[in-house]
C-alpha cells in the first residue's frame, strides 16, 4: 500500500505481480473524531455493554459464522493484499473464526471472584469495559490479528476503533461489514485507514480512546507507550522478536530441520515469532547447517496461488528493499551467504516482490544482523558449546518473544526452557499457537498478554464491590 500523490488515499498493490488492487480513502482528522464520537454514543446507548453474556456470545458466534461463509473470498483477498500463499491465508481465516468462537465461549462462562471478607460485608469483583478501545494491527496476518484484538474487546463490552496497517487495509472493512450483518450494533466496530505516523498517532493520542492495543514494530511500540504513559491509558503491546531456534546433538534431526525451515521461511519470515537465529550444538553444526541450507535451496518460491508453493513474495516492494538492505549489511559485517541473498529473476519473479530464502553464518552473536529483526526469509546460524554458552548468546538480545528447543532430554528442555527469556517456548515443535493460550513477550518484545481467558480481561477493568452486613451503624473511628 502506497500513498497517492495527494495523500488522500492509499493505493493497494498486489506484491505478487505489482498490479493495483484497490484504492482506499485515508481517514481525515474530522472523520476520526466523528468515528470516536459515534463509538461512544453506541457504547452508551446501544445496550451492548449491559447485554447478558450469553446473548453477547450469540453475536460473536454469528460473526464467526459470517467469516466461515466467506472464507474463500476473504482468503483470496488477503492473498492479494499481502502475498501470503493461499493455503496460509485460508488458515488465517480459520484462526479468525476460531478466535470469535473461543471468546464467545469465554464471554458466556467467565467467572469473577468472591473475595474473602475481613468484616461485616460481602466483597466481590466485576469486570467493566473501558469504553472505546483502539486496536492497531500489522500487515503480516491481517484477518487473524484483527480478530485477536476485536473478538475479546467486543466480548468484554467495548466499542472498537480498528486501524489496520496501511500496507494491508483490505480485510478490516470486511470484518466490520460481516460483524454488522451478524447483529453487532452499529458503530461498535469501526475502521479507520491511513499511515501509522498520521492516523495511528492521532488515534493513540485522542482523549476519547480509553485503552490501546498494538501489534507491530518495537520502535512504534515505544512511541505509543510514551503517549499512553503521558495519558495514563492502559496499553497492550505485542512487538518484535529475534527468536532463537536451538538444536542439540541428541535432537531428532529430521524433525528439527523441518521445523527450522518452517519456522523461518513460513510466511516468508514475516512473522514476529520467526525462528530467525539458529543455534546448533558445535559437534553437529556443520552437518545440520548443511541440511538446512539444502532444504532452503529446494523451497518452491512461487506465486501465492501456485500449486505446491512453499514461499510467496514479500508483502510489499518497499519491505523487500528493507530485507535486501539487511542482507547486504550482514554481508558487509563479514557474514557468509550460504544460500539466497538475492532477488530471483525471470518470469513471474520480475513482476513480484520476491526474495530468495537466505541462510547466513560466520557472524558473532553480537553482530547487528544477529541482534536486529529482518522480518523476512533470513536465517542466521551460530554454533554453541554447551548450555551456558547457548543461554548467554540466546538471551543476548533486546528481544524475548519466542524460542524453540530440540532435544530428547526432558531435563535439558526444562532447564533451557526456563532459562531462556521468551514468552513462548516450543519444545520439539515450533510456531504452534492456540487462542486459548496466552501470548506475548519479554523485554522489548512487548507488554501484556493476548489470547486465553486473560485476553478478555485485558480489555476490561476490575471493579470491587462491597455489600455491607453491619448490625450497627459504622463508627467514625475504630
Amino acid at each position: 500500500m502506497a500513498p497517492s500523490p495527494d495523500s488522500s488515499e492509499l493505493i493497494s498493490t498486489n506484491p505478487a505481480n505489482g498490479e493495483e488492487i484497490a484504492r482506499v480513502a485515508v481517514t481525515s482528522a474530522t472523520e476520526l473524531n466523528a468515528a470516536i464520537e459515534r463509538a461512544w454514543q453506541a457504547f452508551h446507548h446501544c445496550g451492548w455493554k449491559s447485554l447478558l453474556p450469553h446473548k453477547r456470545a450469540l453475536v460473536l458466534h454469528a460473526i464467526a459464522d459470517g467469516l466461515a461463509a466467506e472464507k474463500e473470498s476473504l482468503a483470496q483477498l488477503q492473498m492479494q493484499d499481502n502475498g501470503k500463499p493461499l493455503g496460509e491465508c485460508r488458515g488465517m481465516v480459520d484462526s479468525a473464526i476460531g478466535t470469535f468462537r473461543y471468546y464467545a465461549g469465554v464471554c458466556e462462562t467467565l467467572e469473577t471472584d468472591v473475595t474473602p471478607a475481613r468484616g461485616d460485608y460481602v466483597s466481590f469483583t466485576v469486570l467493566e469495559p473501558f469504553g472505546v478501545v483502539a486496536a492497531i494491527t500489522p500487515w503480516n496476518s491481517p484477518i487473524m490479528n484483527d480478530a485477536t484484538k476485536v473478538a475479546p474487546a467486543l466480548a468484554a463490552g467495548n466499542a472498537v476503533i480498528l486501524k489496520p496497517s496501511e500496507d494491508s487495509p483490505l480485510l478490516a472493512p470486511e470484518l466490520a461489514r460481516i460483524a454488522l450483518a451478524a447483529g453487532l450494533p452499529k458503530d461498535l466496530l469501526q475502521v479507520v485507514q491511513g499511515r501509522g505516523c498520521d492516523v495511528g498517532a492521532a488515534l493513540v493520542a485522542h482523549p476519547g480512546v480509553r485503552m490501546i492495543s498494538f501489534t507491530g514494530g518495537t520502535v512504534t511500540g515505544r512511541a505509543i507507550a510514551r503517549v499512553a504513559g503521558d495519558r495514563l491509558v492502559p496499553t497492550a503491546l505485542e512487538l518484535g522478536g529475534k527468536s532463537p531456534h536451538v538444536v542439540f546433538a541428541d535432537a531428532d534431526r529430521e524433525h528439527a530441520v523441518a521445523a527450522v525451515i518452517a519456522g523461518i521461511f513460513g510466511s516468508a519470515g514475516q512473522s514476529c515469532v520467526a525462528g530467525s537465529r539458529l543455534f546448533i550444538e558445535a559437534s553437529i553444526y556443520e552437518e545440520v547447517l548443511a541440511q538446512v541450507v539444502a532444504r532452503a535451496k529446494s523451497l518452491r518460491v512461487a506465486l501465492p496461488d501456485a500449486e505446491g508453493v512453499e514461499m510467496g513474495p514479500l508483502a510489499s516492494f518497499h519491505h523487500r528493499d528493507r530485507v535486501t538492505a539487511f542482507v547486504e549489511r550482514a554481508r558487509a559485517e563479514g557474514g557468509r551467504i550460504l544460500c539466497g541473498g538475492a532477488i530471483p529473476t525471470g518470469g513471474e519473479y520480475d513482476k513480484g516482490a520476491f526474495y530468495l530464502p537466505t541462510v547466513i553464518d560466520g557472524l558473532p552473536a553480537t553482530a547487528a544482523s544477529c541482534q536486529e529483526e529482518a522480518f523476512g526469509p533470513v536465517l542466521v546460524a551460530l554454533p554453541f558449546k554447551d548450555e551456558a554458552d547457548l543461554i548467554a548468546q540466546a538471551n543476548g538480545t533486546a528481544f524475548g518473544l519466542a524460542c524453540g528447543i530440540w532435544t530428547e532430554s526432558f531435563k535439558r528442555a526444562w532447564r533451557v526452557g526456563r532459562a531462556l527469556e521468551a514468552g513462548s517456548v516450543w519444545i520439539n515443535t515450533y510456531k504452534q499457537s492456540v487462542t486459548s493460550t496466552p501470548f506475548g513477550g519479554f523485554k522489548n518484545s512487548g507488554v501484556g498478554r493476548e489470547k486465553g481467558i486473560d485476553g478478555l480481561k485485558l480489555y476490561a477493568q476490575v471493579k470491587s464491590m462491597y455489600f455491607g452486613l453491619h448490625a450497627q451503624p459504622l463508627p467514625v473511628a475504630k
